[in-house]
């Protein structure tokens, strides 16, 4: 078993590592002066178990290729099986025709993949079930969910102490009074499975998108009055529909409002807009690396997804079971 790293996140790469217990595979990536993606492996890689570690965000196409290109060379390499292992899948929101005589990117970018090498994909929290039979080769798709029910639990003081520095989630009223909402009818099901491992209620948020990147809350399903709401996705963007819903909640009489999401694509003025928002806390996992506006917010943070990572990735090699992981 070998793990390769990628450039887009390499601070989860190292964790995964530590968490396996073994080096990451000694690897060059560099751009050549019209920004050619060179790659080259100093290890043998014949015979070998291989997780290549790469999300594929901002640069978006940038690290698309540099997973294209690294699959490729460990193909010719002799690796026996290679998995790519890519926390945050670009592309996946575009899993539909949208229109007429528009693209299904998402099925396009699962074509390049198999055909570049992948034997194996290993993702998290997929914006689309779906995507997972755009691959005619196995794809693990693991949840965040367990991690928020932790860190949750953990912050409530309701289970051991969490193994790294949290802040306490002190609710008014008690743990009962927590409610899990969904910012959009499309995102139930992740939030409702979260609401079901903490035992609490559900409210919806009912909203009418005007077009992307703008979105206008409509109504709020659910009696939030009084309660701590907590918003769970699994993209947060731009913002603005993260925090057009905090706002909406705290009009319907929301004690408090926070987040959690999976993935932190954070683009233009997102940590700012967030940072003005009514949201106490948003917290993310690093399945894209933290920005230096991330580090610096004072309402925005990350819990690490290397265990769960780590453990996907041995029980793959061991042939051993995934799915014990959601649980």
């Amino acid at each position: 078993m070998k793990i390769v790293a990628c450039n887009s996140n390499l601070p989860l790469a190292e964790k995964v590592a530590v968490e396996l217990g073994m080096p990451l595979c000694d690897v060059t990536v560099r751009r050549f002066a019209d920004m050619e993606i060179f790659v080259e492996i100093h290890e043998n890689v014949r015979g070998e178990d291989v997780f290549v570690i790469q999300s594929t965000c901002s640069p978006t196409n940038d690290n698309l290729m540099e997973l294209l290109i690294m699959l490729d060379a460990l193909r010719r390499g002799s690796a026996r099986r290679i998995t790519a292992v890519m926390p945050y899948f670009g592309y996946a929101r575009q899993d539909r025709k949208s229109g007429p005589r528009t693209p299904i990117s998402a099925k396009l970018v699962a074509n390049i993949l198999v055909e570049a090498g992948a034997n194996r994909i290993l993702t998290m929290d997929l914006h689309a079930m779906q995507i997972q039979g755009f691959f005619d080769i196995p794809v693990d798709n693991l949840y965040a969910a367990p991690l928020f029910t932790r860190d949750i639990k953990g912050r409530m003081g309701q289970e051991a102490p969490l193994p790294y520095e949290a802040p306490d989630l002190n609710i008014p009223g008690g743990p009962h009074n927590l409610m899990i909402v969904s910012p959009d009818v499309g995102g139930v099901v992740r939030a409702r499975q979260l609401a079901q491992r903490l035992n609490v209620d559900l409210a919806i948020i009912d909203k009418r998108r005007e077009r992307a990147g703008v979105s206008e809350v409509m109504n709020v399903i659910g009696d939030v009055r009084g309660r701590y709401c907590v918003l769970v996705d699994d993209i947060v963007d731009s913002g603005g529909s993260l925090c057009n819903a905090a706002e909406a909640l705290m009009r319907h009489g929301a004690a408090a409002v926070e987040a959690y999401v999976t993935h932190g694509v954070l683009t233009g003025g997102a940590v700012s807009r967030i940072g003005q928002s009514p949201l106490q806390m948003l917290t993310l996992t690093d399945s894209i690396a933290k920005t230096e506006d991330v580090r610096q917010s004072h309402n925005i943070r990350q819990i690490s997804t290397a265990n769960l990572l780590s453990r996907a990735m041995r029980a793959v090699s061991d042939e051993s079971s995934v799915s014990s992981l959601f649980d």
